[in-house]
């Protein structure tokens, strides 16, 4: 098991990449190989400062760096020395089994299209986040920014991604399904949610249990939640901002405290071929290290095998 990450990516790269990666390995008694891909001169002193053993990690030499605000596809073609684009050269040819990187989240977008390709059957790749729930639960929800326009075929798709994500990562058995909509009964919302419920509730790879509200979305209604990107973006972020207020106010409370994106480490994109998860811009040590375990997790759970079987006798269509 080799998985590679980017130690250029984010705004405090690669200091807290390197941070988060001795977390990871200090938990990890017989850890998974870390493929490192980055400026080796700024890296190696990092490393010995950290007392990460040599033998514990690779380095890939990628002197080059997409910043966080550069056009996704005109610096990949560009700059072909960076880290993103290295460490999605290795994934696509199985010199790693896993990527991760906190950088330009167009740029591991377009590379996750162009190198590894959906999963044959699928329509468009998604990407989820978890919603922390009142009794302790977790819940996901999906499509969180990359599909912001959508077809009813997309949802069902999504529904049954985010549903083998929750069964093999989240331990969640027979995940209840629920279609986010402006009212409980069939027939509710816009043509987009109309459509979408019939494909759904005729869906039986699926544990579909109707629509559900926005008073649902931090209550145990539903284990997946799906929705078009747009919907379910301005719903990430009015959660993120629910721990920053909540900090600010120095409002001490467990809950709110799960709000807290670090805890999660980053998103994986679903779809894909390869196990590729994109972390945010402002990543720390914690970060790190919960997405090396979740990338650790994907690989071990066989998450992607299980999707290949579940679209085997799709025919895309988009």
């Amino acid at each position: 098991m080799k998985i590679g990450l980017d130690m250029m990516g984010g705004d405090f790269a690669p200091l807290e990449a390197v941070k988060g990666l001795q977390l990871f390995l200090s938990e990890h008694h017989s850890p998974a190989n870390i493929v490192l891909f980055g400026d080796e001169a700024l890296l190696k002193p990092l490393l010995e400062e950290y007392g990460i053993a040599s033998e514990k990690v690779s380095i890939v030499h990628a002197p080059q760096v997409i910043g966080m605000h550069e056009h996704p596809t005109k610096a990949l073609k560009e700059k072909q020395q960076s880290s993103i684009a290295v460490g999605y050269y290795y994934l696509a040819n199985a010199k790693i089994d896993a990527f991760i990187s906190a950088g330009n989240t167009g740029a591991m977008l377009v590379g996750a299209h162009y190198s590894l390709k959906p999963i044959e059957g699928v329509l468009r790749p998604t990407i989820s986040t978890i919603i922390p729930k009142e009794d302790g639960k977790t819940g996901l929800l999906l499509d969180v920014g990359l599909n912001a326009d959508c077809k009813p075929e997309h949802l069902n798709q999504f529904a049954i991604l985010g549903s083998l994500y929750a069964t093999h990562i989240l331990g969640v058995e027979n995940p209840r399904v629920g279609l986010v909509n402006i009212g409980e009964e069939e027939g509710k919302g816009n043509i987009l949610a109309q459509a979408t419920y019939p494909l759904l509730k005729e869906n039986t790879q699926i544990n579909f249990i109707g629509n559900i509200e926005g008073r649902d979305i931090l209550v145990d209604k539903a284990d997946i939640m799906v929705c078009e990107g747009f919907t379910g973006n301005i719903i990430l972020k009015l959660a993120e901002s629910l721990y920053e207020v909540t900090s600010r106010k120095n409002i001490q409370h467990a809950y709110f405290d799960r709000f807290n994106f670090e805890n999660y480490g980053g998103t994986p994109i679903l779809g894909v071929n390869k196990p590729v998860i994109i972390g945010h811009g402002i990543s720390h040590s914690t970060s790190f290290k919960n997405m090396l375990r979740l990338a650790k997790k994907m690989i071990g759970t066989k998450l992607l095998e299980n999707m290949q079987d579940a679209f085997r006798q799709e025919t895309p269509q988009d």
